[in-house]
This record gives structure tokens, sequence and C-alpha cells, in this order.
């Protein structure tokens, strides 16, 4: 596993322009205590993987039952479409997004909801059984690319095509407004672990795709805790945007081979989660393909069935030497907070 220290803020150009995550945590709660399938996911202790890291205690936030989606990304895109319902202009507006993952499933649960259409593009490498999940929740789904970028690029063109409502998890030069929204609503997570600790964690692991989780949830962190929690980025070896972002200072695609870690197979990371990052997150590291797959597999012995995605962050905590707990001050005091940001396949 690949360390990269960040010297907070880490000097990353051509940003500018770029605004910092919303820690307006309010506004998505606000939100979610009028939806009847919006109950607060638990925060759990984990002794076996304590025990396993050599940390006094671990804690898990359990996203895998989040309104019924299977994943913290409910909390995103249903919340932005939400948000334009407000306003009065959600019905019988389209909706058209890329997803890796289940951004798309949350495109779909809000269009439903609202009275709007979603069409989700995917790559040509996800799942048949994803694409019918997505289908099942009334998208129309279609197929596009290689890779993730490559089907957003589709899904972008098709939204000035059909002038269609183009709804990102991701943000771009020019185009702010959806991600900005859609990582708002991944406050609420971080604003309920932050009821639920008992104790500031020595220690939060965030797992990143193009980073909206790990900005969003980093930001919220420290403004309720400062500097006490040491903040750690963990990507995908083969799509390390953030990671070479930071190195580069300044916004930088990725390179490498389709990753296992399909949710985090991002290439360019998103600028407001980038920017938020370099001023929040105190290390980016990098994991392999083996370290997530055993991650995994330690979730599924201690009772959360998970994905290399989802666990990534355990993983990432489990996968370090000796030598790099030094390195991230990991003692036997260490209290850790990661996410388990979704349920296992099928």
């Amino acid at each position: 596993m690949d360390i990269l220290h960040n010297t907070r803020p880490a000097a990353v150009t051509g940003l500018d322009r770029v605004p910092f995550p919303s820690v307006d945590a309010d506004a998505p709660m606000a939100l979610l205590r009028r939806c009847p399938a919006a109950g607060q996911t638990p925060l759990m202790p984990a002794k076996p993987i304590a025990a396993q890291a050599e940390v006094a205690e671990v804690w898990i936030k359990d996203e895998r039952g989040r309104m019924g989606l299977g994943s913290f990304k409910a909390l995103g895109a249903a919340y932005a479409i939400a948000h334009d319902a407000e306003q009065g202009r959600a019905k019988g507006a389209t909706y058209v997004t890329a997803s890796a993952g289940n951004h798309g499933m949350s495109v779909a649960a809000g269009a439903a909801a609202f009275g709007a259409k979603a069409v989700v593009y995917i790559a040509e490498t996800v799942p048949e059984a994803f694409a019918a999940r997505l289908s099942d929740q009334g998208a129309e789904v279609v197929r596009a690319g290689d890779n993730y970028e490559a089907s957003m690029v589709a899904a972008a063109q098709a939204a000035t095509d059909n002038g269609w409502w183009l709804l990102s998890d991701s943000s771009w030069e020019g185009y702010m407004d959806y991600p900005y929204r859609v990582m708002e609503g991944y406050l609420a997570l971080m604003a309920e672990a932050i009821e639920q600790m008992e104790q500031v964690p020595s220690h939060i692991f965030l797992q990143a795709g193009v980073g909206g989780l790990a900005g969003s949830c980093a930001a919220l962190a420290r403004q309720a805790w400062g500097d006490a929690p040491r903040i750690i980025v963990v990507e995908p070896a083969f799509a390390a945007a953030l990671h070479s972002s930071i190195s580069a200072g300044k916004p930088t695609e990725a390179g490498g081979p389709v990753s296992n870690m399909g949710r985090l197979d991002c290439k360019m990371p998103s600028l407001i989660a980038l920017k938020g990052l370099a001023r929040d997150a105190d290390d980016f590291v990098l994991l392999s393909e083996a370290e997530a797959e055993a991650g995994a597999g330690a979730m599924m012995v201690a009772g959360w069935p998970s994905t290399e995605s989802g666990a990534a962050g355990v993983a990432a905590l489990l996968a370090t030497s000796a030598d790099q707990h030094q390195e991230l001050h990991l003692t036997k005091d260490a209290r850790v907070l990661c996410i388990l940001s979704e349920g296992p396949e099928g």
C-alpha cells in the first residue's frame, strides 16, 4: 500500500473558481426527516477488525441499508432531485447520468419519486446484474464506452442533444451546481456519525472514486472535530485520481487498468472534492487489488458482507504495515471510523 502524506493545504493549481464542499448538513437532514424511507443508519463497533488492526476501537458507519437502495449514494442524487422538486422543476424532467455504481440507482429512485425520468449511461464493463437493478428502478439504461469516463462523455452529449438535465456526482470546469448539491446530500451520513460517536475518532478512513463521499465527510469532520482526526483517503492503485492530482499539484487523469473496486474505478477527480481534500485530508493511500479483496473478506468473516469498493476503507486500515502504522500514528489507543459504503453485489 502506497501512502502520500499531504501538507495541508496542498498547493493544487487551477481550482480558483471551484467551490469548497458544502458543510450545510441541516439542508439534507431537513429533507430526510420528511422522507418515510430515510431512517438513520447504524454506527457499529467492529471488535474483530480492531483486534486484527491492533488498534483500540474500530467503528463502522453501515450504509448498506440506506433508504432501501443499499448504498450511501441514495443520499446524493435523490437529494439533488428533491431540491429541484422544491423549486418546481423536477416533474416531467429527464435526468441523465453516467454511473459506475450506485449513483445511478439514486438518480433512478429520485426521478421516480418526483415524477421525472432517469436515463443512466453505463460502461461496457459494468455487470449486467447492475444494469438490471437500474431497470428495476425505472431507469432507461444505455451502454456506452469502455470505462466510466467514456460513458460520462456519452451522457453529457445526450443531455446537450435532448435538453435533459445532466446529473453527475463529479464536477469539472463549467459544471459545478449538481455535483455540489449531490455532495451536500452525502453530509447526512457524516452528520449522523458525528452525533453517534461518543468520542472523537483519532483516524477516519474514507474511500474515494471521484471523491464526493470523501470530500463531503472530510469537510464536515473538520468543522465538527477540527484537526483531531487524521483523515486518510483511500483509492484503488489502478485509479489514483486524487493521489496523482495532489502529487502533481494540479487536476490529473490517472492511468491504469480496470479495477475490481468498480465503484471507485474513476480516473479523473471531481474538482470540488479535490479542492476540499487538498485542504482537509492528511494522507492519500493506494490500495492494491489483493489488499481490497482481503479487506472485503475480513468484513465478510466479521459479519458485514460488502464489496471491495464498499469495504475499501477497512481494507486500507488492515493493509497497513508496522512501519505504516507508525507513519499514520495508528497506535494501540487509536479509535478509527470507517464507512461501509455499500452492500454486497446481487
